[in-house]
């Protein structure tokens, strides 16, 4: 990875927006912005330490959840995909990611018009294929397989995979952590998933079903070898590091209590190509 699009925790609080971060409200955590701030700005450093350069959306003070970048946009080889997150508090999302796209001169391809969709609910697994998760919590049906034409007209495969609707992104139990090396919650995941990616040679490590709860999968490849994900997730950890990936592994405990982790944090804006 060489570039990767952020946006500062400014204005990021805790929201009841799933049944994770509705577990935490309700067991009487408190959230601190200044360990939010700290937490984040570990995160950039782990991507300055990888050699990526970091590019920030603004942050919104009506926009809470616009932390988790990810979500607001999708890049692809032709440019980047808009979409539109379901939530209130997520839908003015739009607004600061269209304004990054062009004053970047990084072009838009597509824009979702089917209904919502967010980007947790879309992983590239290699060149010439993507997955595209649907819960209707946050991405639906409608706008999944609207994205999935625009990537077939392409000439990609595009798989749409339906998910518990609970864990609101395939990003929760699915990742693609290094070449062909994939961290799924088998248990919430169809087996169909499964053996098509082990059809295109990947090796899975499966991941416990409660590590799901805690953002125990959200992890981004940086390439090489090299993994971002989170201090907290130990047995994913445990296996890559066994597998000889390098982990830069940051306390982001702050967004995982809120429903997100190191790969909801980012959006990749530009790889090296594979091969």
């Amino acid at each position: 990875m060489r570039d990767v699009l952020l946006c500062p925790a400014d204005n990021f609080h805790w929201l009841r927006t799933s049944a994770i971060t509705g577990a935490t409200l309700d067991s009487g955590r408190v959230f601190d912005a200044d360990a939010a701030a700290a937490q984040h700005a570990e995160l950039v450093s782990a991507y300055e330490q990888a050699g990526v350069r970091c590019h920030y959306l603004d942050p919104d003070p009506a926009l809470p959840y616009q932390v988790f970048a990810r979500d607001s946009s999708v890049m692809t080889p032709w440019g980047a995909y808009v979409t539109a997150p379901k939530q209130p508090w997520r839908r003015g999302e739009y607004g600061p990611v269209v304004r990054f796209y062009e004053g970047a001169g990084i072009p838009i391809w597509k824009m979702a018009t089917a209904g919502a969709i967010e980007g947790g609910d879309v992983i590239i697994v290699e060149p010439g294929s993507v997955v595209i998760g649907t819960g209707e919590q946050r991405t639906e049906y409608s706008t999944a397989t609207q994205l999935a034409s625009h990537f077939e007209a392409e000439g990609w495969e595009a798989r749409v995979e339906p998910i518990p609707g609970v864990f609101v992104h395939i990003d929760v139990l699915m990742a693609v952590v290094a070449e062909r090396t994939a961290a799924v919650c088998t248990e919430y995941l169809s087996g169909a998933l499964v053996k098509w990616l082990q059809a295109k040679g990947f090796e899975i490590l499966e991941v416990p079903a409660d590590d799901a709860w805690t953002l125990g999968v959200n992890a981004i490849s940086l390439g090489d070898d090299r993994v971002l994900t989170a201090a907290g997730a130990r047995a994913l950890n445990e296996q890559m590091e066994a597998r000889g990936l390098t982990l830069l592994a940051p306390d982001l405990e702050m967004f995982t209590l809120g429903g997100g982790s190191a790969h909801c944090l980012g959006q990749a804006l530009r790889r090296d190509p594979a091969g």
